[in-house]
């Protein structure tokens, strides 16, 4: 089967990392900043994130989610900008339309944690390679079969994205006008969709068979032909992102 991911092997230092340790900073990137629960912490784990990415010459590669995080920022400040329950304090107009300084904050905070939290995936995504976090997660008794869940889920959009396109370029060039106004790009999508599924699911009957084939569900200790030892690196990135954790634990209970 082709492997398909976002993975972008660039030889980096950060691909270097165990995927273990990029998941002690994900956890810590996301959590840090809620337990603290400061707008500030947020832009921090934030910008740790994009010069993690920009030193690995990944930043480019994680745009999409910026832009469109910025979409749904928008329309959460747009909405509890306006009609906050708890706005009270008017802080700018445009013509007619309000909005207050309680809503404001409080969509900053909503948006601030989703584009943290895309970034912090994007951190683990782009420089891990999907094949072996799941062959660390089953080195540490994780079940194979949950371990081939999580394989697929990294894999399923990028195929079904190739099989889509691939299925587009026959329609065309048969004749199918797949571009233009939105009404015939509409038609066009219909007779796209069966083509597409039968695909996935002839697909899924053909990984099914070869993975039988090689002794997915034999009850025997399975051995690994790659190891991939923690490094200086590696411990500095997990023991950071459990220090950071344990520190904004610290912190929430002396603010309390």
């Amino acid at each position: 089967m082709k492997s398909i991911s976002l993975y972008v092997k660039n030889g980096s230092w950060l691909t270097k990392l165990h995927p273990f340790s990029k998941c002690f900073y994900l956890i810590a990137a996301i959590a840090t900043p809620l337990i603290i629960g400061k707008l500030y912490m947020f832009l921090a784990t934030i910008a740790v994130s994009i010069i993690l990415l920009a030193s690995c010459r990944l930043l480019r590669r994680a745009y999409p989610l910026i832009t469109f995080s910025f979409t749904i920022i928008l329309t959460i400040i747009i909405i509890q900008g306006i009609f906050n329950q708890h706005n009270a304090s008017i802080l700018f107009s445009i013509g007619s339309v309000h909005f207050y300084r309680e809503g404001l904050l409080y969509s900053a905070r909503i948006g601030f944690n989703i584009l943290n939290m895309l970034l912090s995936f994007a951190v683990l995504i782009l420089t891990t390679d999907p094949q072996e976090l799941v062959t660390e997660l089953e080195k540490k008794g994780m079940s194979p079969k949950f371990g081939y869940i999580i394989n697929s889920v990294f894999q399923l959009m990028p195929q079904m994205t190739g099989t889509m396109h691939t299925i587009q370029d026959a329609q065309r060039a048969r004749g199918l006008e797949t571009e233009g106004k939105l009404l015939t790009r509409m038609k066009a999508f219909i007779p796209l969709i069966s083509p597409v599924v039968m695909s996935q699911l002839t697909e899924t009957r053909e990984r099914a068979i070869a993975l039988e084939v090689r002794g997915f569900s034999a009850n025997v200790k399975k051995t690994y032909l790659y190891d991939h030892p923690y490094a200086a690196g590696d411990q500095i990135m997990k023991w950071c992102s459990i220090l950071a954790v344990i520190a904004a634990i610290v912190l929430r209970f002396l603010w309390l």
